[in-house]
This record gives C-alpha cells, sequence and structure tokens, in this order.
C-alpha cells in the first residue's frame, strides 16, 4: 500500500502501459519543437499501440468492461496509419516525420 493504493505487479504493469501510452504526448511535442511545426512521428503510433495493448491487457485481467471498451477500438487508427506510412514508405515518397 502507498498512499492507500494497492501496488501489486499487475498495478505495474498498469502503470507501465500508461506511462507508455502517455509518453507519445511528449514524445510528438519534442519532435514537434525540433521540425518548428505540428508533427506527428512514427515513434507516435507505436507507442499508441504499445500503450493500448498493455493496458488492455492489464483491463482485461481486473475484468474492468469501461477499461476494456475504452482501449480496444483503439487498434483501428493505429494500426492503419502504420499501415499507410508503410506503404508510403513502399512508395518511394516517404518523408520522415510528415505524418499526422
Amino acid at each position: 500500500m502507498f498512499l492507500g493504493f494497492d501496488f501489486g505487479p499487475w498495478e505495474v504493469f498498469g502503470l507501465m502501459g500508461n506511462a507508455c501510452f502517455g509518453s507519445r504526448f511528449i514524445v510528438q511535442w519534442i519532435h514537434s519543437e525540433r521540425v518548428g511545426r505540428s508533427e506527428v512521428p512514427v515513434v507516435f503510433w507505436y507507442l499508441s499501440l504499445a500503450g493500448s495493448v498493455i493496458l488492455l491487457i492489464y483491463f482485461f485481467q481486473r475484468r474492468s468492461i469501461i477499461g476494456v471498451l475504452a482501449y480496444l477500438p483503439n487498434f483501428v487508427p493505429y494500426i492503419r496509419n502504420l499501415m499507410l506510412i508503410a506503404k508510403e514508405k513502399r512508395g518511394g515518397n516517404f518523408q520522415p516525420g510528415s505524418h499526422s
């Protein structure tokens, strides 16, 4: 117990997922500052996907329908954006960091 909260292995796992998912905004902010305009780097989509997978597993384990329903549909836009980026790379028109 810490500050009245349980911190077992599953809570640590869930916090790791939350940190992964939340870090995508920091990564995007730093990237945009570096390029001088608002852009979404490819790593944003990978962090989104990884964080969602971890949190979905956590919420399934906790039997939380709210958490499961919150993260389950997220896979569609994350995977689709990664597919579009991969397609663009194969076509030779890829410009790193130019994805939103």
